[in-house]
C-alpha cells in the first residue's frame, strides 16, 4: 500500500517537474521578418508621397499651341487631365481596339483630342499583345491576346504634321526601349520638349538598357524628376 502511494507520487512530481520545464524544451514559434523593400517599392512609395500623379505628371511649361502626345493612352484620363489643364492638342496612341474606342467614344466631340489605334515603334510590323486593363503587355503572358499594327516614331511624326512635341508621355509596358532607341539613333527626342517615361523591369536586361538610354538622353536633355522604375522625366535643354 505504502509503495503505490509512493509510486503515485513521485509519479505526480515527475509529471509536474516535466510540466515545469517543457515550456524550456518547446522552440519558439518562428516569427516571420518581412523582406526589406525593394529600391522599387521605396521609389513608388515616395512617388505616391510626393503626389505625384496629381502633380509631376501634370505640371508643365505648356500652352495651348503646344502638342502633347500620349503613348499608352488605355482609357484616356491623363490626356482627359492635361488638355483640361492647357486645352492643347492631345495626340492618343493605344494599339488596344477596345481601349481606343472607348477614348474615341469619350472625346468625340473634342476636336483637339485625337485618337490613333497603333502602337509606336522602331519599325513596321505588328506585335501580339496579352490583354491585361494598363498593364497590357507584348512582354507579358495572357489568355485573351490581339495583334495590334506598330509604326515607326518618326513616319508617325511626318505622316501627322508633328514638328515639334512639348510634352511625350510614354507608358507602353516595355516597348520603350526599342522606342526610345529609335527616337535617339534618328534624331527625333531632340523635337521633343518633355519625355514622361515609365520603365518596365520585366524587360530582359533592363537595368542595362535603362542606364545606357539615359546615358544619351542627358546630351540632350536634363532629368527633371526620377522615381526608378515608376516615373521620370527628361527636359530638353
Amino acid at each position: 500500500m505504502f509503495a503505490s502511494r509512493l509510486l503515485r507520487f513521485m509519479e505526480r512530481r515527475i509529471g509536474a517537474i516535466a510540466d515545469a520545464i517543457d515550456p524550456l524544451l518547446t522552440p519558439a514559434p518562428e516569427v516571420h521578418v518581412p523582406p526589406p523593400p525593394t529600391a522599387k517599392e521605396m521609389a513608388h512609395a515616395k512617388w505616391v508621397a510626393d503626389l505625384g500623379d496629381k502633380t509631376l505628371r501634370l505640371e508643365y511649361n505648356l500652352n495651348s499651341d503646344d502638342i502633347v502626345v500620349d503613348l499608352g493612352g488605355f482609357e484616356g484620363q491623363w490626356a482627359s487631365d492635361i488638355f483640361s489643364r492647357y486645352v492643347c492638342t492631345v495626340h492618343v496612341v493605344e494599339p488596344v481596339s477596345d481601349y481606343s474606342q472607348q477614348i474615341e467614344r469619350r472625346f468625340e466631340r473634342n476636336d483637339r483630342i485625337r485618337v490613333h489605334q497603333c502602337a509606336l515603334g522602331a519599325g513596321y510590323g505588328t506585335m501580339e499583345l496579352s490583354i491585361s486593363g494598363d498593364a497590357s503587355s507584348q512582354f507579358k503572358s495572357g489568355e485573351s491576346t490581339l495583334s495590334a499594327k506598330v509604326v515607326p516614331f518618326d513616319v508617325w511624326m511626318r505622316e501627322n504634321g508633328v514638328e515639334h512635341v512639348g510634352l511625350l508621355k510614354i507608358n507602353i509596358e516595355g516597348g520603350e526601349y526599342d522606342l526610345l532607341d529609335h527616337m535617339l539613333a534618328t534624331g527625333c527626342v531632340e523635337r521633343i520638349d518633355n519625355i514622361q517615361v515609365q520603365f518596365h523591369d520585366f524587360v530582359e536586361n533592363s537595368d542595362e538598357r535603362m542606364r545606357l538610354i539615359q546615358e544619351r538622353l542627358e546630351r540632350t536633355h536634363e532629368r527633371t524628376y526620377d522615381y526608378p522604375y515608376v516615373w521620370e522625366n527628361w527636359r530638353r535643354r
